[in-house]
C-alpha cells in the first residue's frame, strides 16, 4: 500500500508556477518549498506535485529532460463534479494555460484538459461508476 505520491515536474519559473496554481485554488506545503522547489498540494497529505526548477530537477536523473514539444506524462486528477472540471479548466485557460485537446463526455466519465505554463499536460476528470454501461 502506498502512503503518498509525489509527482516531480520540471518548471522554468517558480514564481510563475506558484501564481498559476494559486489562481486555480490550490495550495502549497511550505515545509517543502524553497528557492528550488514548490510542493503543490493536490490532495492534502497523500498526493503532491513537486515543481522543481529545471536545473535542480536534472540532479535527480541522468537522462535528458523533456521539453514542451513532447509528451512524457499525462497527469489525470479526479474532482467531485463536472462543474469542478469546468471551473478548474476555465481558470487554467484564463491564467496562462493552453488547451491541447477538447473536452470529452462519455456519460459516466467527463474530462477536459490543459497544458500548464511549463507544458505539462493535465486531465481533469469526473466519473460516476454507477453510470458505467453494463
Amino acid at each position: 500500500m502506498i502512503n503518498a505520491i509525489y509527482v516531480n515536474l520540471p518548471v522554468e519559473d517558480l514564481d510563475k508556477s506558484r501564481g498559476f496554481w494559486t489562481k486555480l485554488g490550490f495550495s502549497f506545503n511550505e515545509d517543502f518549498c524553497d528557492d528550488k522547489a514548490l510542493c503543490l498540494m493536490l490532495n492534502e497529505g497523500s498526493i503532491s506535485a513537486m515543481l522543481l526548477k529545471k536545473d535542480f530537477f536534472s540532479t535527480f536523473t541522468n537522462r535528458p529532460i523533456a521539453d514542451q514539444s513532447c509528451t512524457q506524462v499525462l497527469i489525470a486528477i479526479e474532482v467531485e463534479s463536472r462543474e469542478k472540471v469546468d471551473e478548474i479548466v476555465r481558470n487554467a485557460l484564463e491564467n496562462g494555460a493552453s488547451r491541447y485537446r477538447e473536452a470529452a463526455d462519455h456519460g459516466w466519465m467527463y474530462y477536459d484538459t490543459f497544458s500548464d505554463p511549463d507544458g505539462h499536460q493535465w486531465e481533469v476528470m469526473y466519473s460516476d461508476p454507477n453510470q458505467i454501461p453494463t
